[in-house]
């Protein structure tokens, strides 16, 4: 079993150099940083969690730009995009971004990708919400022409490019892995297509094994080998981390509370000592 860390890393949190230290010092395998450009103060798309929307959601620094720092910072764990929000971004620039940063990290790019729940958020960048997951599907596949031809080009409905060149190449070959966020009744079609993990984040514990072993016979079916799950969110706690393994998880990420930096080592310490008691 692999354990990372996800935390929306902010001005007013630990930084990400910071963070990405102490999560590598502890044993973590992985650190995972959210996506949002911006959150439109018409406050129309409810939130997931329920409630009023963190500050931090608005306050979040760029995935890429975090990372980088994280990746100078450290020289084992993986660093992840949890998630990207592809449907918000050029995939042009986009394929440039992941590339680079998985070659300045030597290889230790994982690129986590979802839709996301935010309507306003991708309206404003011009992503019909009704159409989102064909245009994440198109993206992520002309940033896979992109990363693997030398002479890349990719023609569809949203994403329509002529013959182009582009460097770096990833580090990774062919490319980092690309994991599928969610957890919605079409979402294994998503993995099944175009990724090469999933990470759900709001299933009922007790319907995973079910959705999991659903996942590996469609995988075995199409000709592909077993698919890693991680399993995002998970509750600190022994049972949990004892129910997910049953399950057939592969990672379980722990969120950390966005706080300076002595409040997420002292939470560090914590989720260090558990693991050590599983």
């Amino acid at each position: 079993m692999r354990f990372g860390i996800a935390m929306f890393a902010t001005e007013y949190t630990a930084d990400p150099a910071t963070l990405a230290r102490m999560v590598e010092e502890r044993g973590f395998d992985s650190l995972w940083l959210p996506e949002h450009t911006h959150i439109p103060a018409s406050r129309k798309a409810a939130w997931p969690g329920g409630g009023e929307l963190p500050r931090e959601y608005s306050h979040v620094y760029d995935p890429f730009v975090a990372l980088t720092a994280a990746a100078a910072a450290t020289e084992r764990i993986r660093l992840a995009t949890g998630i990207c929000l592809v449907v918000e971004r050029d995939p042009i620039t986009t394929a440039k971004e992941v590339a680079s940063l998985d070659q300045l990290s030597g290889g230790r790019f994982l690129f986590g990708v979802g839709a996301g729940w935010n309507r306003e958020e991708m309206e404003n960048h011009g992503t019909d919400p009704s159409r989102r997951f064909g245009v994440m599907r198109e993206r992520i596949e002309a940033m896979k022409a992109i990363w693997t031809q030398e002479e890349a080009e990719y023609h569809g409905e949203h994403v329509d490019f002529d013959p182009i060149w582009s460097w770096p190449k990833p580090r990774q070959v062919p490319h980092p892995p690309v994991v599928v966020g969610g957890s919605g009744p079409k979402v294994l079609n998503r993995v099944l297509a175009y990724g090469d993990e999933w990470m759900p984040n709001r299933v009922p514990l007790d319907q995973l094994p079910g959705r999991i072993a659903e996942l590996q016979r469609r995988a075995e079916e199409a000709g592909r080998g077993r698919i890693p799950v991680g399993f995002s969110g998970a509750k600190p706690e022994p049972g949990t981390v004892e129910q997910l393994t049953a399950a057939g998880i592969d990672r379980i990420i722990f969120y950390v509370k966005p706080e300076e930096a002595g409040q997420v080592e002292r939470r560090l310490d914590r989720y260090a000592e558990l693991l050590t008691g599983i």
